[in-house]
């Protein structure tokens, strides 16, 4: 009997090793996914810091992949419309999503009605950057300071305008936060991207913006538009006689504006998994991440979780805003 049983032993042995193998190849396929066709990443506004990281990203994932790597502007309705497209794409991998404050945070409460859920409908990759923002007001606006801004603006109520990049963008509500703050009535022009917006604040078309400095710091530096104010909790190294909000009277006014990578939900944890680490390895390179510095971005490349966590915290402090404000979808 021995040697029967010790044949069913090896035959045991061998039949559990098999299985270990079989089951271990999923594995270590999956970790070694890529993409079977060209790879789209949507930015759901025209232009600005969002688009600037795509194509910083883009031709860098393409060297990885193995496929080619577009990057395409799908503008409008604050950043849902880009957005529901990602959200409904197939979560095979083949598309993925440049997402900021507006589409992922702020537009829930906005907007009362959403075609997606963020939460629900998009898988979080990483949350690459942020930033603060810059106070600005064209050079003939004649205020040099926040106290003279909200002073003219009280003084012309509702005759003053200001540019936002897109409804419910952070450039759109933080100045709504100042406007409450300040007690002031200020005339809203939404854009679709920041590039419209800009160009009409330094062409004179509206008065005042709050900007990413990414979208704005060398027109300040050209003297063709002028910083009141920064709203992160400290000043901008490139602009240190810039005071923040906090210091000219407004305790616990910070504002960021954000960008992150995300998927459709219901995409392969593997899939999530090569993405986020070949984007969080990009925005590290050396000569990338100079890039984003100099744009005034702390690179943040966080876990998918952290990500989540993230969102989770930033859509009831925006809707705050926008129901202690009234803010609502143009």
């Amino acid at each position: 009997m021995t040697p029967v049983r010790s044949n069913f032993a090896s035959i045991l042995a061998g039949v559990l090793g098999a299985a270990v193998l079989w089951a271990a190849a999923p594995l270590a396929h999956a970790q070694e996914w890529a993409p079977t066709k060209t790879v789209r990443i949507i930015v759901p506004i025209v232009g600005g810091t969002n688009d600037v990281i795509a194509r910083l990203v883009a031709p860098e994932l393409q060297k990885v992949l193995g496929q080619a790597v577009l990057v395409e502007n799908k503008g409008g309705a604050g950043g849902n419309i880009g957005a529901n497209e990602v959200a409904k794409a197939p979560p095979d991998g083949h598309t993925l999503l440049v997402g900021f404050n507006g589409p992922i945070a702020i537009n829930q409460t906005l907007f009362a009605k959403m075609p997606y859920d963020p939460v629900k409908d998009l898988a979080p990759i990483t949350l690459a950057v942020t930033a603060p923002q810059f106070l600005v007001v064209h050079p003939s606006v004649p205020v040099k300071t926040l106290a003279e801004f909200v002073a003219r603006a009280k003084a012309q109520p509702g005759k003053m305008s200001y540019a936002s990049v897109s409804t419910g963008s952070a450039s759109h509500l933080t100045m709504e936060m100042l406007k409450s703050a300040a007690g002031i009535d200020l005339t809203h022009v939404p854009y679709k991207g920041s590039a419209p917006a800009v160009i009409d604040l330094i062409g004179g078309q509206v008065d005042a913006a709050f900007f990413v400095p990414g979208n704005i710091s060398g027109f300040i530096k050209e003297g063709k538009a002028r910083a009141l104010a920064t709203t992160g909790t400290r000043r901008f190294a490139s602009a240190p006689d810039v005071p923040t909000m906090i210091e000219q009277g407004y305790p616990d006014f910070v504002a960021l504006s954000w960008i992150g990578f995300l998927a459709p939900a219901g995409t392969p944890r593997p899939i999530i998994d090569r993405y986020h680490k070949e984007i969080v390895r990009i925005i590290n390179m050396p000569e990338i991440k100079a890039q984003l510095q100099k744009m005034e971005f702390d690179v943040v490349a966080g876990t998918p979780e952290q990500f989540a966590a993230w969102i989770q915290t930033e859509i009831p402090r925006w809707g705050k805003v926008i129901k202690a404000t009234g803010a609502k979808a143009d």
